[in-house]
């Protein structure tokens, strides 16, 4: 037989696990969805001791955790293309950087999707921290980038433009 006071706590537990349950629900749905085809817009970035590439192109698939971008790039000797792989929950992944193992984190914090990057070239090991961010309407992916090895570090921000 449930008494009156059991069916009260029942209610009061179910209550309680519902407005729990809520802020979970509400942050998982603030984190942007960055799927769609990027394109720098130059003026707008900043390269630091770096030259601008001509063109750049990001095509983002993203269905959290998966999260993939084909960077297609014209730089002044050639064009370059590369293929990432990140899981968003800060599962290690492993992607080819021109011929050299690549291991990278990838996170949320907040609204901004961090990605730490580390590769072994020739002249040691580079670090790569990207901060990626959405603008409130959706049109304007920002990368916030900071490289450190053994030339040195360097910051960039490169802004684009969803077509």
């Amino acid at each position: 037989m449930i008494t009156r006071n059991t069916r009260a706590n029942r209610t009061a537990g179910f209550v309680l696990c519902a407005l729990v349950a809520v802020p979970v629900v509400v942050q998982a749905q603030n984190k942007p969805n960055l799927t769609g085809e990027w394109k720098l817009n130059p003026s707008k970035s900043e390269f630091g001791r770096f030259p601008a590439p001509i063109k750049r192109t990001d095509k983002v698939d993203h269905a959290d955790p998966s999260l993939r971008v084909l960077t297609t790039a014209t730089l002044p000797n050639g064009e370059t293309s590369l293929e990432t792989k990140y899981l968003t929950d800060g599962t290690e992944t492993t992607n080819d950087f021109h011929g050299n193992p690549m291991k990278s984190t990838c996170q949320w914090e907040g609204e901004t999707l961090r990605i730490t990057s580390k590769v072994r070239l020739a002249e040691g090991e580079m670090t790569v921290v990207d901060r990626v961010s959405l603008s409130q309407d959706g049109k304007t992916m920002t990368i916030h980038r900071h490289a450190s090895g053994p030339q040195g570090q360097a910051d960039q921000t490169m802004v684009s433009e969803k077509q």
